[in-house]
Parts: C-alpha cells; structure tokens; sequence
C-alpha cells in the first residue's frame, strides 16, 4: 500500500544529492553524473519504501527524460552547428570583424546588448549563445578577457530576451499555466527586468574600463587576426548563415529545421568556399573541427564542436532528469513545495516563497521549465484567495525559474551552457549578473508592495468561478 512521502523524506532525499554534489564538484573536481545518480538511487529507495512498485518507479524515470527529449535533441544539434560553422569559416568570419570592430573597453556591455536583441528577435537563449555567444567567447578571449567574465555577459543578454520575448517557450509557458494575457505578463516582467537590464550594463561597463588599455595593435591580436587569416576563407558573406537561421527562427520556423539549415550550409562552405574535403567536413560533425597552427590560441578557439562534444552533455541530462523525475511524480517534490508555501504570510513572502519554489525545483529536478510547471499548480490558489492578479504569479515564476536554472551546473541549461561556452556555472554565476539581480528585486517589490497588482472584485468573482469549473472537471461532475 502506498503512503504519500512526508517532507521529511523529501528533504533527505535532497540533502544527499546535494552534499554528494558539493564533495564530489567543488573537492574533488569531477563530474556531477555520479551524484545525480547517487541521488535517484535514494530517491528509489524512499519511493520502494512508501510502497511504490519498482515497475512505477522505473516509469517515472522514463517520464523525466522524455520531458528532457526536446532539449536533447536542440544539444545535439547546437554540436553540430558549432562543428560546421567552424569548419565553413563562419566562426572565423565572426571573429574576425569583432575584434576588428569592437573595442575591448566596450567588448561585454557590446556582447551583452548583441546577445539581448537577438534573443529578443528569436526568443530563444540557447540558439543565441550556441551563435553570438561561441564568437563572443573567441572575440573576447582574443582580447584577454576572462572566460568568466565574457560567459556571464552573454548569459545576461541571452535570457533577457528568452525571458521577455513573445517567441519564448518559457513566456509563453508561464502565462498560459496562469491563465494571464501573454502581452499583459511580458509588460509586467519589464518592472523587474528593466532595472536589472540596466544594473548589469553599468557593471559590465565598470568591468570593462578594466580592458581599455588592450591594444587591437597588440602583438597577440594582430598574430590572431594573420593566422585565421591564413587557416581561413574570410569573407562578409559568410555571415548570411548565422543570420539566416536567426531571421528564420524570428519568423517562427521551429528551431530544429532551422538549426539543420545552418549546420547545411556550413557543411558546405566547408567544402566549397575553405577547401576542405567531404571525409573532413563529415568529420567536423561527428568529432569537431581540427586545426593545427601552432598558435595556441587560434588551436583552442577553433578545435571544438561535433556531436561527440555533446554526449557528456546528453548523458548528464538523462541522469539529472531521472532524478527530477522521481522527485516530481512520486509527490516528494510537492512535500517540499508545501512546506515553502506554509511560510509565506504576507505578499513579499509570497513572492519570495514562489521564487524560492522555482530555486528549489531547477535544483532538484535539473530542467527549467518544471521549475515553471510544478510552482505554477502550487501556488495558482494561493494568489487568487489573497486577491493578487495572476500576472503577479507569472511574472515570479520566470523571474525564479527561467533566470535560475543557469547556476546550477546538472541543470539541464548549466550543462547546455558549460558544453557550448566551455565555462562552468560555479565560475561564470558571479557575472550573470541580470540571472541573480532580476528575483532579488522581485522579492524586494513583493515586501515593499510597488508594481504588484491585486484582483478587482470583478476580477476577483470571474477568478473564483473559473476555479470551480476546474475543480468540477477534475472531479468528474
């Protein structure tokens, strides 16, 4: 007979995977694959003792990863993109005109704002790092900006317009689950993310004064910009690829055909513009491009992509999500988020308690949009009883859900991010700064009241009258 799972349990359950993470991460530097393991073995083990069937068990696993197949299958894409638009010379072609073009001083509010406009035009975070964000890293390392630095800047610019498109998954993910009009929630955001927007190109342009006496005459550019060059057809043409499949994916073409466009045509400028040959330009898909210079520094930006760069990605998303899986339908999740909800009195604790929730769920269950999903069943009732509009609710569960999961490195946006900028989240969290600086003003407008809006009695009657038909649906009546 099977007993619901007590918070407690829940907790432990958590609290084991996260010290395993932190021994094995932060002290020993390996991988986070054996912890995220270590932590669905316990999850099973507390499921099988609340009389759940191993048969259930296994099957809640299953249902995790084919939430993660979509994502699974945009990483094993964005491998091949990187590999054939090396290979075509598009990166280069990037690169090249960036550090001819961008001065170092201005480099990350320049990247940044690049990152914001075209995420806003497609609405997607991870086509825009997996294109602006791979030439802006080889930009910004040619320059001697740290990896760091660069990753947190094309982060910030990335999820600003993931988060406030109207192409978004995640937008339109949290104000459909909340019942709130798509424009009327990405209007509301703009209270928490403006002023976050704005901190984060101030403290960019302050990291960047640091950079201002970086000659683009140094020895080093100059040798960086010869010897592509040399390795390298460089043309302006060659940036109607990236542009392309950004004005497609703009045009809502689904960015799977899109991303197959692009990894096309760099297949074959690879082959007829750089001169290489058909074994080469396959090979650059399956195991990245290959290059030797002996440069070191071109070697490194350019020896990369493919798909095989990307299984260690697939592989921790398939663990991470077999984790969250069992967390989510064996009702150990819900444990936790009831226990969160019990603490929130007031409105700022309310707000505070929902991004809190979203935190809690990109921890556990390693994939943003659960972190949209399971919050937004918690805590839909709890907004409407206190009178507060559900665009209130929307607006939290994107700016806890959709901006956090990058710090966590199983998380399935972690790992998509350490795969493609080469950066890990424990070292560029500290300069996403608009990921950290947006819940924290949420919260700070939930305590002190401004921009929350409550439920006219009008509102307030058609919001209680929806929930009773819902709550007859449920029941069969």
């Amino acid at each position: 007979m099977k007993k619901e799972i007590s918070a407690k349990w829940a907790f432990l359950t958590f609290l084991i995977m996260i010290v395993t993470m932190i021994i094995t991460v932060v002290q020993l530097k390996q991988s986070p694959h054996v912890p995220l393991i270590v932590g669905t073995t316990v999850a099973a083990i507390v499921a099988k003792m609340h009389g759940f069937k191993w048969q259930e068990i296994e099957e809640m696993m299953y249902k995790g990863i084919r939430l993660a197949l979509p994502a699974i299958v945009i990483i094993i894409l964005v491998g091949l993109v990187i590999g054939a638009w090396i290979g075509g010379g598009v990166v280069a072609t990037m690169i090249y005109y960036g550090l001819k073009l961008i001065s170092p001083a201005w480099f990350l509010v320049t990247i940044m704002l690049l990152c914001s406009i075209v995420s806003l035009a497609i609405g997607s975070s991870w086509s825009t790092m997996a294109t602006i964000g791979v030439a802006g890293m080889g930009i910004g390392l040619s320059m001697g900006i740290p990896a760091a630095m660069i990753a947190g800047a094309v982060i910030s610019g990335s999820y600003f317009g993931d988060k406030m498109s109207p192409l978004s998954d995640t937008t339109n993910l949290a104000a459909g689950l909340t019942g709130t009009d798509l424009f009327d929630h990405i209007k509301h955001m703009l209270y928490t993310t403006l002023p976050a927007l704005i901190i984060s190109f101030v403290v960019f342009a302050i990291m960047g004064r640091g950079f201002a006496d970086v000659s683009m005459k140094s020895e080093s550019i100059l040798t960086t910009l010869s010897v592509m060059e040399e390795s390298f057809v460089i043309s302006p043409w060659l940036l109607l690829v990236p542009v392309g499949v950004i004005v497609l994916v703009a045009k809502k073409i689904p960015a799977i055909p899109a991303l197959l466009i692009g990894i096309v045509s760099g297949f074959l400028l690879q082959i007829f513009v750089q001169g290489g040959t058909l074994a080469a330009a396959v090979q650059a898909l399956q195991a990245g491009f290959e290059i030797s210079t002996g440069n070191a520094m071109v070697d490194e930006l350019f020896n990369r992509g493919g798909l095989d760069s990307m299984m260690n990605t697939v592989s921790m998303t398939i663990v991470a999500m077999t984790f969250g899986g069992i967390l989510e339908y064996s009702g150990m999740l819900k444990a936790l988020m009831d226990v969160i909800v019990k603490f929130a009195k007031s409105t700022g604790s309310l707000i505070a308690a929902t991004i809190a929730a979203c935190i809690t769920t990109n921890a556990t269950c390693s994939e943003q949009y659960i972190s949209i999903v399971v919050p937004s069943r918690m805590f839909a009732n709890v907004y409407q009883k206190r009178g507060l509009h559900s665009k209130n609710l929307s607006r939290a569960l994107e700016d806890g859900g959709t901006l956090t999961s990058v710090f966590f490195p199983w998380n399935t946006c972690g790992v998509f991010i350490l795969a493609t900028l080469g950066v890990g989240a424990m070292e560029y969290a500290p300069y996403a700064i608009l990921n950290f600086t947006v819940p924290i003003i949420s919260i700070i407008y939930g305590y002190i009241g401004f921009a929350i809006v409550k439920l006219t009695p009008e509102e307030m009657a058609t919001a209680e009258k929806r929930s009773q038909e819902q709550d007859k649906e449920l029941a069969g009546v």
